[in-house]
């Protein structure tokens, strides 16, 4: 029998995840996708093919696996309306939400069961997403797997064994992806300056950024390796590396990224006990 995997939330990530699982080969009449509106779902519905519903504890009561997509500040009022529900069925629980325990969740839904905290990225809806995973004490390696299967369906999957360690998940990849926008936008502007059309600019600047992304991850070499490759002694490169280095970057970097991960870590003792 195929695996029963029920979406608590329809929105972008849960429909990125759906997509990725069909696409792997998952059977739509085994994915139920749940919103207090059906106006959400209709359109979710017809695109994807999937079961559908309004009644939390309805959805979850013959699911194998549970993935808790809704917003983190509603999230403790959603597991009320299921709790009898997941008590009695005892899935696998896989949570997107960001900012929010392991133990919070568990606990909000009656405890003891087998959870997996996801801290994915925006880029999973474009199949090229690079989600951190953690899982409590109770998720067997089945069930680990499982968790694997799933969110690989939107790309890449690295599990930590410390769930303080999503938080520096979310420092390098969960809000990364507007690190390089911001990025993006730089550079275009600087193209502008410089003369190009902003279109031009643009394009350049993200299609170098991807096929530098994809030659990393093709090689073996370290992106140190990598970044003195394209450097000529007295070059252009070096000349730019040079001020990027001089201006501080791996400080504004490393700055930016620990003021991220302070950030998560709050949230957590902000919406839930850690």
């Amino acid at each position: 029998m195929a695996t029963r995997v029920t979406f608590i939330g329809a929105g972008n990530m849960a429909s990125a995840i759906i997509g990725g699982m069909i696409d792997s080969g998952f059977s739509l009449s085994a994915i139920t996708a749940t919103s207090p509106s059906d106006d959400v779902l209709a359109p979710v519905r017809e695109r994807l093919g999937i079961h559908t519903g309004t009644d939390n504890a309805e959805a979850v009561a013959e699911a194998d696996v549970v993935v808790l997509a809704v917003k983190p500040q509603i999230m403790r009022d959603v597991c009320d309306t299921m709790r009898e529900a997941i008590q009695r069925r005892r899935p696998l629980i896989i949570s997107v939400a960001a900012g929010l325990s392991a133990e919070s969740i568990e606990h909000w839904l009656g405890g003891n069961l087998a959870l997996v905290r996801c801290m994915p990225n925006t880029p999973a809806l474009v199949g090229a997403g690079a989600s951190g995973l953690y899982a409590n004490h109770q998720v067997d390696e089945t069930q680990r797997r499982l968790a694997t299967e799933l969110m690989e369906a939107v790309g890449l999957v690295e599990w930590v064994d410390d769930e303080v360690l999503l938080d520096a998940v979310t420092a390098v990849s969960g809000s990364a992806p507007a690190y390089f926008f911001l990025m993006f936008e730089a550079m275009e502007d600087a193209g502008v300056t410089l003369g190009l059309p902003a279109d031009t600019a643009r394009r350049l600047a993200m299609q170098t950024a991807l096929g530098a992304a994809k030659m990393a991850m093709a090689s073996d070499k370290t992106p140190a390796e990598l970044k003195r490759n394209v450097m000529s002694p007295g070059g252009t490169t070096e000349r730019a590396i040079e001020h990027l280095e001089n201006a501080g970057l791996r400080r504004i970097m490393a700055e930016a990224m620990t003021a991220c991960a302070d950030r998560a870590g709050e949230m957590a003792e902000e919406l839930g006990k850690r």
